[in-house]
């Protein structure tokens, strides 16, 4: 068996209440070093040494996520946590602790920058055209079938130019809210379940205290802006946890 890392706290006092354990049931531990928690598990030698076995097993690497941010989600829930990667293992406990004290300033710093803060999501959509009007009928020929395909394409191209620029404008109003922004690629279709194109995938760590403004500012955006807007949140801000390997 080897050490599973799932995060790190500070002032843990018990292991998350997790109902079903870590990965593939493991009983949950703390690892205590260097005025830090680490929250771990053991986790089977073979199966974390040799991932790229498992790279093409989809539901044993969906298993493994599920179980992987469920702990860290409860964590999360009563601490500031830094959430490392998915899969991140350790020969032991010793070098587990030994990553604690090396790396005490960087995980320092990321519980200092997200106590008190969690991620906020905001994404938006290219907003569907209106229906062609029936009136207009079916093309006439060929050719008229050619260029009214041309037109259509031209104002697809400048809706998603027009919808990019809201985006940009949607960004910063959230960035200047927040205390930090990331944005992400947007997703592709078949990751977000929309036939609308993403925009706009941003990532953004928010002071609790303004939540409420937050959803005000997206709530009058999506009101008066012509993009659809989606608020997702409030998650463990993993965006904002990043270290030095």
């Amino acid at each position: 068996m080897i050490t599973y890392l799932y995060a790190v706290g500070r002032d843990l006092e018990r292991v998350p209440d997790v109902g079903s354990g870590g990965i593939a049931g493991g009983a949950l531990r703390l690892v205590d070093e260097a005025g830090l928690q680490a929250v771990v598990s053991d986790v089977d030698r073979e199966a974390f040494e040799d991932l790229e076995a498992h790279r093409e097993d989809l539901a044993w690497l969906a298993e493994v996520a599920r179980a992987h941010h469920g702990v860290v989600e409860a964590v999360g829930r009563e601490h500031a946590v830094a959430p490392l990667a998915l899969a991140t293992v350790y020969l032991d406990d010793d070098r587990v602790r030994a990553v604690l004290r090396e790396s005490r300033a960087e995980f320092a710093a990321v519980l200092d920058r997200v106590d008190g803060r969690d991620e906020w999501g905001v994404k938006a959509y290219v907003r569907p055209a209106a229906a062609r009007s029936a009136a207009a009928g079916r093309p006439s020929s060929g050719a008229a079938y050619l260029r009214a395909r041309r037109e259509a394409l031209r104002e697809g191209d400048a809706a998603i130019a027009a919808a990019e620029r809201e985006a940009d404008a949607v960004d910063a109003a959230v960035a200047a809210l927040a205390v930090e922004a990331r944005r992400h690629p947007p997703q592709d279709r078949s990751l977000t379940g929309r036939s609308e194109q993403m925009v706009l995938n941003g990532a953004y760590l928010v002071e609790r205290s303004a939540t409420d403004e937050l959803r005000r500012l997206v709530e009058e955006l999506a009101r008066d802006g012509s993009v659809d807007l989606e608020l997702t949140g409030p998650w463990v801000p993993y965006s904002f946890a990043g270290r030095a390997s």
